[in-house]
């Protein structure tokens, strides 16, 4: 069994005319016993217990991978090659995706206004 020392605090904020909105507090720290391995945290807090938590922290991690790759423009598709095969605890590295496929797969999924737009960007590309 091991101690595991546990530090938060509330930033402070400010509305948009810099007004303090909330005040800063902390930072506060806490003390608390945990399993020095996984195995040791099941005898101690349940096996339930320790694996809805690694799923509850591993989503969070799939969610922000997702994000990043959502504000680069990555499609669903693009996005389920990538981190389908996600392994928990693991870095994730870029998944070998088609461009001409991901391209398609944009495309396909795009409004009609936007795809007369990339064939009109296509277009102007294949006559230079």
């Amino acid at each position: 069994m091991k101690k595991l020392t546990v530090q938060a605090n509330v930033p402070e904020k400010k509305d948009a005319t810099g007004k303090i909105t909330q005040v800063a507090v902390g930072p506060y720290s806490i003390t608390v016993e945990t399993g020095d391995t996984a195995a040791e945290s099941i005898k101690l807090f349940g096996d339930e217990a320790v694996k809805s938590n690694a799923d509850a922290n591993w989503v969070v991690t799939l969610q922000s991978n997702m994000r990043a790759g959502m504000k680069k423009g990555e499609t669903m598709a693009a996005t389920q090659a990538r981190l389908g095969t996600a392994k928990m605890g693991v870095a994730q590295t870029g998944a070998k995706v088609d461009p001409v496929q991901a391209y398609l797969a944009m495309f396909q999924s795009a409004t009609p206004e936007v795809q007369a737009k990339m064939l009109a960007d296509l277009k102007s590309k294949a006559a230079k």
